[in-house]
């Protein structure tokens, strides 16, 4: 009978054990509150604050795609959004200068002088060897690999409370530290504005690539 007893004891305890741990499975502990504080994405509110509104005094969102998906989703828009206008901005450039007769010393490739380069942007590309090519889509490709790992292992992810569009790439952005005495309100006018240079340029790229490829597509447009 007491081994029954003890039995039944055991079996009990057994229940009772089972129970709380199940139960604790769905309590919260103060260490994964803490993670999720510390993960959380930086509002929608937040990030659609930036840049002002001074020019046509509202955010202009025709398609309404700032109202899509969740803080996450508005996070990554942002930060694909500044990227792309970086790129812009750096081809906008690339090609102007071109057009204006601007090159560098030497050669492109063996036998390529920069010299050689036509003018027209489309053509000028078309002139750059395959592996050239290949060369520059490596090198934005660990750019941006190395930006994900960097935002990972040196700072806060801009889908877990980080900047959206922050480049955390060493020496990439401002390698003489111009910025790093800044205010934080100098620094959010410099974000703004790059945000909206980056925009123009966009438009101004887009620009560029229709009149290079569809005759009067853009007016008063020189041949480009």
């Amino acid at each position: 009978k007491s081994k029954a007893n003890f039995s039944t004891m055991k079996c009990s305890a057994a229940l009772v054990l089972s129970a709380l741990s199940m139960a604790s499975a769905f309590v919260p502990t103060p260490n994964a509150l803490f993670t999720t504080s510390l993960n959380a994405c930086q509002s929608r509110e937040t990030t659609l604050s930036s840049p002002d509104t001074t020019e046509i005094g509202q955010m202009w969102d025709p398609l309404g795609l700032s109202e899509l998906g969740s803080d996450e989703t508005i996070a990554w828009f942002r930060h694909s959004e500044v990227k792309h206008g970086r790129v812009a901005m750096a081809a906008f450039v690339g090609w102007w200068a071109v057009g204006a007769g601007l090159r560098l010393p030497g050669e492109l490739a063996y036998g390529l002088d920069f010299a050689s380069i036509p003018s027209k942007g489309l053509e000028a590309w078309d002139a750059v060897p395959g592996w050239g090519k290949a060369q520059m889509l490596l090198f934005a490709g660990l750019i941006e690999f190395h930006d994900e790992l960097f935002f990972s292992k040196r700072g806060t992810h801009y889908l877990k409370g980080g900047v959206p569009g922050k480049n955390m790439v060493p020496g990439l952005y401002d390698p003489l530290g111009l910025s790093k005495n800044k205010s934080e309100e100098a620094l959010k006018r410099g974000r703004d504005s790059e945000i909206k240079n980056g925009r123009l340029a966009m438009i101004g790229v887009a620009g560029l690539y229709a009149a290079a490829t569809v005759d009067g597509s853009v007016p008063l447009q020189p041949p480009c």
